[in-house]
């Protein structure tokens, strides 16, 4: 992915990052998913009051893509406000993405805008997919 595909994503990811509602954790998160045709659908993470009810934005942009249509995915950027470390996704988030493209590009990113890209099967290996659900259904 070339410079100026990672730079547009990340700065698409921050924007979304303005419209997190995160009343309780104060942490706006956002995400920029780039579908396989090039087009970007964003995400923010939407909290609750029941705090197991709160989605992350990279969630939120695969529910709105798939929602859209869309299905195949090649990278995703992340956004916070974090300075020391570049924000990564959750577990549940690593998994959702997964699903449709377990070794798409992750774009990292720091406050600063600087950022890390790395494969997502570096960030899950040994992935549970619809291939792991075909090897366990034996007939034996």
């Amino acid at each position: 992915m070339g410079d100026q595909n990672v730079q547009e994503l990340i700065d698409e990811s921050f924007k979304a990052k303005e419209k997190a509602y995160c009343r309780y954790s104060n942490f706006p998160v956002g995400a920029a998913l780039r579908c396989k045709d090039g087009q970007i659908v964003t995400g923010c993470n939407v909290e609750n009051a029941s705090y197991g009810l709160t989605i992350c934005a990279e969630r939120t942009a695969i529910c709105k893509a798939v929602s859209q249509g869309f299905r195949e995915f090649t990278a995703i950027a992340i956004s916070s406000e974090l300075t020391e470390e570049f924000i990564s996704p959750c577990g549940m988030c690593r998994q959702s993405l997964a699903e449709f493209a377990p070794n798409m590009d992750v774009c990292m990113t720091k406050a600063d805008k600087t950022y890390k890209c790395v494969k997502l099967s570096d960030l899950l290996p040994f992935t549970f997919t619809n291939e792991s659900l075909a090897k366990g259904n034996s007939t034996n």
